[in-house]
């Protein structure tokens, strides 16, 4: 059979891509321009001259401290919900209690709270504990709002395991330990890297949990960091969105690596 070319979906993803890659086009090549090639030629010019002085001005600035800082608290994010969120929704999906059904549902009115309703309690009690201007004290309330949708998002690609699975596990002797690590953790790769990224991008884009919880320039992020290239008398636009690119890249290689278990486990497991 023929097909017809869909002339109107092409333009539609053409129109699309033209939106995307714009923006992205005008970030790239104002961050190799001078600010004076910048200021004569604009944003969408092409630039007529080179440089990666944007680039090194951005670490001359502290960047390399604030990216160091930003990696530290995405990685520690992510470990947390890696090691929270499965047993808690194994347990979710598994469980019979009715105990274990209102807990949960009690744990997801976290998805109703946003943070910047509870900040000036999550502000006492990270100085009361002592993590005052330190990352463990952006980590932890960072890690907490992000367990909720991680749970329930991880909860329900569990539950697409068929039961069937389990009984075999079962018949063969299989303790409880046992089918999570070798039934359920296997099947449930893609979505395990979906709250994997999810957290991460939590944790990267994070701003309010750093502003307000941190105060030193040796404990701030890359968010932060930002507002370095800001003063009185103007912005380094070249310099800042070199810096953004900068900010990206970490980002777009955790996404190129996940991306196949990150659609996966948006789909439902293996792909269904």
């Amino acid at each position: 059979m023929r097909h017809r070319p869909n002339w109107f979906a092409g333009l539609g993803a053409l129109l699309w891509l033209l939106l995307i890659g714009l923006p992205i086009y005008v970030m790239v090549a104002v961050s190799v321009q001078t600010r004076e090639g910048y200021g004569s030629n604009g944003p969408l010019a092409l630039p007529d001259t080179f440089t990666l002085d944007n680039y090194t001005g951005a670490f001359d600035q502290g960047f390399g401290r604030y990216l160091l800082n930003t990696l530290v608290v995405t990685a520690s994010v992510v470990a947390l919900v890696l090691l929270l969120v499965p047993p808690l929704a194994y347990a979710i999906v598994r469980s019979r209690s009715r105990l274990t059904s209102q807990v949960f549902r009690l744990f997801l009115l976290g998805l109703a709270v946003p943070a910047q309703a509870v900040i000036v309690p999550i502000f006492y009690l990270i100085s009361k504990a002592g993590l005052y201007d330190n990352l463990l004290g952006v980590i932890l309330p960072t890690a907490a709002f992000s367990l909720p949708v991680c749970a329930l998002i991880l909860s329900g690609v569990m539950r697409d395991i068929t039961g069937d699975l389990y009984e075999a596990m079962a018949i063969d002797g299989a303790s409880p330990g046992r089918v999570f690590l070798q039934l359920v953790l296997p099947l449930s790769r893609g979505g395990i890297a979906t709250v994997a990224v999810f957290s991460a991008l939590q944790a990267w884009n994070g701003f309010l949990f750093p502003l307000i919880l941190t105060q030193s320039d040796s404990t701030k992020v890359i968010t932060l960091g930002l507002y370095n290239f800001q003063t009185q008398y103007g912005i380094d636009i070249p310099g800042l969105l070199a810096a953004v690119v900068l900010s990206m890249v970490p980002v777009l290689l955790v996404y190129l690596f996940a991306r196949r278990a990150l659609v996966q486990g948006l789909m439902g497991v293996g792909g269904k």
